[in-house]
């Protein structure tokens, strides 16, 4: 018989990643024999599934959500391009959203002692991880706050039909490409050996991320922020980085929760901010030995958060072809990032 490729996955090294997938149901194992494969950043490969790349554990997640959510109303979903800026937005929301329940200078406040992460959990991390439970949402407060890297047309049908928020960020694709390969690297199982900055330029450059294309994540909700502004708010990583404060009273109008000239004039928005930035929650000692789930040290979350740090990377030839994938993907949709330092 010939060998599946589960039993191609088993001989390729890292040992927690195949325990993880030897869990799977039988469906999913079925299903991935199906699809088209790559090489994995950081698992061995990664499978085109519903138009994007995903790990299988992820896809046994996904289909999974698809089946069983049932948005509200007034639930809110952050939802981003992997390493564009996800764990500061989630703490923005969260802070913005609780702040009658959690001044930011409470000393209890849980940005204290919990990651942003764990506040605002994943569907496919956390929430919808194991396929044989599916959990029990009724009980949380609202509005529910929830995390994804999914792209927009694999959302269940509950949230792209109701008018629950969506908060989307996406990054300069050159940093996220960079920020992306030094995360991987640290989070693999040792293992697997080293992914160099040349094979993984190539295989971004051609879609195999996870949940890429990079091009289609952002473009499928691009235009949904364009044909319902009111259900998608799409931010730029460099435009909330540059002014937090003008970005963060436009979500919390967006969410329906805006500041009141009482707060402003308080300081609400600017503790809001400190509270949240990269320094304070790098600082945190839930931030310095915390894990996320079994996956990986919360630490590794936070590396420099700069814009413009691929100029130290990146050669002019990778500049020159990742500036081209932009422009044949993204050309004449009105997206667009500036290709400076």
């Amino acid at each position: 018989m010939a060998p599946s490729k589960f039993t191609l996955i088993q001989s390729s090294g890292g040992e927690e990643v195949i325990k993880e997938e030897e869990k799977l149901c039988q469906e999913t194992k079925e299903l991935i024999l199906t699809l088209p494969r790559e090489k994995g950043w950081r698992t061995p490969y990664l499978y085109l599934f519903q138009g994007f790349w995903c790990q299988p554990t992820e896809i046994e997640a996904i289909n999974t959500f698809q089946k069983h959510f049932q948005a509200k109303e007034s639930d809110v979903l952050v939802a981003t391009v992997p390493k564009s800026g996800t764990t500061w937005l989630k703490a923005l929301i969260f802070a913005t959203l609780n702040r009658q329940h959690f001044s930011s200078f409470n000393k209890n406040h849980p940005l204290l002692s919990s990651n942003p992460h764990d506040l605002v959990p994943f569907f496919e991390y956390t929430l919808y991880a194991k396929h044989d439970k599916v959990p029990n949402l009724s009980n949380m407060s609202e509005p529910r706050l929830f995390g994804t890297h999914i792209p927009f047309a694999s959302l269940p049908n509950s949230i792209k039909e109701c008018n629950c928020k969506i908060v989307y960020i996406c990054r300069n694709p050159f940093d996220t490409f960079v920020s992306s390969w030094f995360f991987v690297n640290k989070i693999k199982p040792d293992s697997s050996p080293i992914l160099t900055l040349e094979e993984a330029f190539e295989m971004y450059c051609e879609g195999i991320v996870g949940f890429g294309p990079f091009w289609t994540h952002m473009l499928g909700y691009w235009k949904e922020s364009i044909e319902r502004p009111s259900k998608v708010l799409f931010l730029k990583y460099e435009k909330l980085k540059e002014n937090v404060s003008f970005q963060l009273k436009g979500v919390a109008e967006f969410l329906g929760y805006p500041f009141t000239s009482e707060e402003e004039s308080g300081g609400v928005i600017e503790n809001i901010i400190k509270l949240c930035s990269f320094e304070k929650m790098k600082d945190l000692e839930i931030n310095k030995s915390g894990t996320f789930g079994r996956n990986f040290e919360n630490r590794f979350l936070f590396r420099k958060g700069e814009i413009g740090d691929w100029v130290n990377h990146l050669s002019p030839s990778m500049v020159e072809k990742l500036s081209q994938v932009i422009e044949d993907k993204l050309g004449g949709s009105g997206l667009s990032f500036r290709v400076n330092s």
